[in-house]
Parts: C-alpha cells; structure tokens; sequence
C-alpha cells in the first residue's frame, strides 16, 4: 500500500480518556496501559498475534468499576481501526480462527463488511478473573469493539471452563481473525471487496 495503513483517535468523556494508535501493517509491539492490568495483557496478546502495532493510553474511573474502561477502549479501538482502514482497498475481508488454550477452544469469526454485529455464545456465571475483572466484561469489550468498527463478529467459547482461559482464547482468536481480514489480497488490485463496491 502507498499510503501506511495508521491512525490515532483520542475519545475523551466525563468517565473515560482514551487515546489509541494503531499501525495495521506492524509487527506487533505494543505500549499499553488502561488501569486495568487483565485488560492490559488481553490487548498485549491482542497486538502480538495480529501484528497491529499498538499504543493505548486510557485513564478511566476505575475507582467506580472497569466497566467504563473496558468498554471505551474498544469503542476506540475500533474506531482506529476502521479509520486506518479508509475504504477497505485490496482486503481479504474475511476472517477466523479456532484457537485452543488448555482446556478451552474459541472460535472468531469477522467480517469487515460495514455492518456491524455482534453474536457471542459463552458459559454464564463465569468466576471473576483475579478477583476483580469480571469476565462478563469480554463481551462488552467486543460488543464496543465490532460496533466501532463496524465488523460483523461471532465470538463463540465452544467449551471451556477458566475464565482467563476462555478470555486469553477470545482475544487471541480475534487477533488472529483480524489479522487475516485487513491483509492486503494482491489478486483483487485495490478493488473493494464487495459486489456493491463499497464496505
């Protein structure tokens, strides 16, 4: 591509302060600090196995609960993502993946077709994750994330127990869907991939 596929939004409201920077054609290094250090090492798994370069800086009322933190940063990060895109030129479009860890399986499947939705399929009354985030917060962080993004995404634990398991697979698994759909696919020229020639 020409022009580097990059951008930075900075979202600033009376809960949250959120700046991100994304650089969609990187190896993966990421600077991030949100409050919330589970949220932390999710989006550090998040930038290594998609390859996005990544810097996040969110200062958010912790002190209340995470919530407002947790949804934020995938309301921006989204957000990054979708303006680092533009038109969506020359992308696969498509992605998924099956991702194991231990003795959980996820799979993620997205589609960075404009339409954005949500499906999530996961156990309920999941134990908190070190005592304090929740893992209910996975869901609202990708519900942010796909409508900012405006990405079709079925996020689905197809078993698993651990709530760090089963959230460590979730974020790999999108990692790793996104990076094959923001991949530049050669063949098809720059063209936009869609019979209605717009995403």
């Amino acid at each position: 591509m020409s022009q580097p596929r990059a951008a930075t939004v900075h979202r600033k409201t009376g809960e949250t302060d959120v700046k991100i920077s994304v650089g969609l054609d990187g190896t993966g290094t990421a600077s991030i600090g949100t409050g919330v250090p589970f949220l932390d090492h999710m989006l550090h798994l998040f930038a290594k196995h998609s390859r996005i370069d990544l810097d996040v800086v969110t200062v958010g009322d912790i002190e209340v609960d995470f919530h407002h933190t947790v949804e934020d940063t995938g309301i921006v990060l989204g957000q990054a993502i979708r303006e680092a895109l533009g038109e969506k030129r020359g992308i696969v479009r498509y992605g998924f993946s099956f991702l194991p860890m231990d003795e959980t399986l996820a799979r993620v499947v997205v589609d960075f077709s404009g339409r954005p939705f949500l499906e999530y399929r996961a156990p309920q009354g999941v134990d908190s994750i070190g005592g304090n985030f929740t893992f209910t917060l996975v869901e609202e962080f990708l519900r942010a994330f796909a409508f900012n993004a405006l990405i079709n995404l079925h996020a689905e634990i197809l078993y698993g127990r651990d709530g760090h398991h089963m959230s460590e697979a979730i974020f790999k698994g999108l990692a790793r869907s996104v990076d094959a759909a923001i991949r530049i696919d050669a063949r098809i020229a720059g063209d936009v991939p869609s019979t209605k020639d717009v995403l």
